[in-house]
């Protein structure tokens, strides 16, 4: 797919340099524009983060970017889904990923640490962006618009996207007052895992062997565990329990007391557990979807996580950024002056809003799902699990399937579902949205329209 670069470019100040900022910074500095991003941190965590799961509606667009090779070099393909019980480890759910994944939905699935992600973006927006660490913005002026910096250095644009996250200062001016993503009573260890440890006992080894991306389900918490290949020896294991706690900053766990929380799983989550050289901890907070994702003054919008904080259940936040770097990077390869911008940062939340704001509920959805405590609504769940591994194995076995297994709580087993995720092409969307809708957007208003 070709890309367009516009004959009028404009002045961009992207707030936040992380997966989604520089995303949006690639695609909007690609189209020709000119794009600074401007980044609190005087440098970038290479440790913070651990692993992401980067579906196939993300690789797709990352692939188109010129990233694929980069991408085998430094990402894992899972090679299977398996969810088990907490208590014996028994396969409830299952479904197979590896090549089928680029076969049913025309992109491959990965699993990457963050910071080599990061990284690879990095290196891909650099040309054409500016990109200024250490500049902490304290004030935003978006009728300017402008913002202000620590050092009180002032800086005009024609137009401020807000990509600085889930504590997002900029959210609170689109909404005009402090917004802040609320508690959902669970807490989140992350921890990696030397592979070399875990080769070492014959059960552990068959979940490196395997290629298995592993999630044991549990009374208020349950465990994920998938292999990472940027560490090459590092498996990341992601415990969530209930700690009931408002602290959203990451911080230190205890080792000890992460053991002690998942006492009552199977004996290999307790050997796995006992292999954790450290741990951190962080609450998950949660944001009703807003009302808009536009400032009134129309040169201010929001991306990523700023706009939709996404719990992480089912492992989109990333892609769900991605896919709002890509729509708006398109769209802004057809503007052809600055007074068109109000109109196309509405185009921007039509095409994104509906999509991203499903995917924020169905992430709440699982958090539900994973953590019944025993009783009929887990073997209701249970029992449903079991339908959509069976429907995927009689696949397996090269027999006729016609179950799309729709409504499956194995979410990843509904294929009704799996295709409206994983097959979305950003790219496509705005190609068809524009085809009905541009003539209205460069005269400066826009139909109302409804995403398919």
């Amino acid at each position: 797919m070709a890309h367009p670069t516009v004959q009028s470019p404009i002045r961009i100040i992207i707030v936040g340099g992380g997966i989604g900022g520089l995303s949006a910074a690639y695609t909007l500095g690609r189209a020709g524009h000119h794009v600074t991003v401007l980044e609190t941190a005087s440098t970038f965590n290479e440790d913070l983060g651990a692993g992401l799961q980067l579906s196939c509606n993300v690789t797709r667009l990352l692939i188109r970017w010129g990233l694929g090779h980069k991408l085998k070099e430094l990402a894992v393909v899972p090679q299977e889904l398996c969810l088990r019980r907490y208590k014996n480890g028994e396969l409830i759910g299952w479904v197979k990923w590896g090549d089928k994944m680029e076969k049913d939905y025309g992109s491959p699935y990965y699993h990457i640490h963050r910071a080599d992600l990061h990284n690879i973006l990095i290196d891909l927006a650099r040309p054409y962006i500016t990109l200024r660490m250490n500049s902490k913005v304290t004030n935003v002026d978006p009728w300017a618009p402008s913002v202000t910096l620590q050092s009180g250095e002032t800086i005009s644009a024609d137009v401020i996207i807000g990509a600085d996250g889930v504590k997002s200062r900029l959210r609170d001016i689109v909404v005009g007052g402090p917004d802040r993503a609320k508690p959902t009573g669970d807490s989140a260890y992350r921890a990696l895992i030397p592979t070399d440890l875990m080769m070492k006992d014959p059960e552990l080894k068959q979940l490196v062997d395997r290629g298995s991306s592993t999630i044991w389900m549990g009374h208020n918490r349950h465990m994920v565990g998938y292999c990472l290949v940027s560490c090459e020896e590092a498996v990341q294991y992601r415990d969530a329990s209930s700690f009931r706690e408002d602290n959203d900053n990451v911080r230190p766990g205890d080792c000890d007391v992460m053991r002690d929380d998942y006492k009552e799983f199977e004996p290999r989550v307790a050997r796995l557990l006992k292999l954790v050289p450290e741990t951190f901890i962080w609450s998950l907070m949660d944001h009703e979807p807003l009302d808009t994702w536009n400032h009134p003054s129309g040169k201010l919008t929001l991306l990523g996580d700023a706009c939709h904080p996404m719990l992480p259940y089912r492992a989109q936040g990333g892609a769900m950024a991605v896919e709002d770097a890509a729509v708006l990077g398109h769209l802004f390869t057809k503007i052809t002056s600055p007074r068109q911008i109000p109109s196309f940062l509405k185009a921007y939340e039509q095409i994104r809003k509906p999509r991203a704001t499903e995917t924020q509920l169905a992430s709440r959805k699982i958090q539900k799902i994973f953590h019944h405590s025993d009783g009929p609504e887990q073997e209701a769940r249970d029992a449903s699990m079991r339908h959509g591994m069976e429907v995927a194995l009689s696949e397996l076995r090269g027999e006729c399937v016609t179950d799309d297994c729709e409504g499956n709580s194995n979410l990843w087993a509904d294929r009704v579902l799996c295709r409206a995720q994983f097959e979305y092409d950003a790219d496509e969307v705005v190609m068809k949205w524009w085809a009905e809708n541009g003539d209205a957007v460069l005269k400066g208003g826009v139909l109302e329209y409804s995403m398919l």
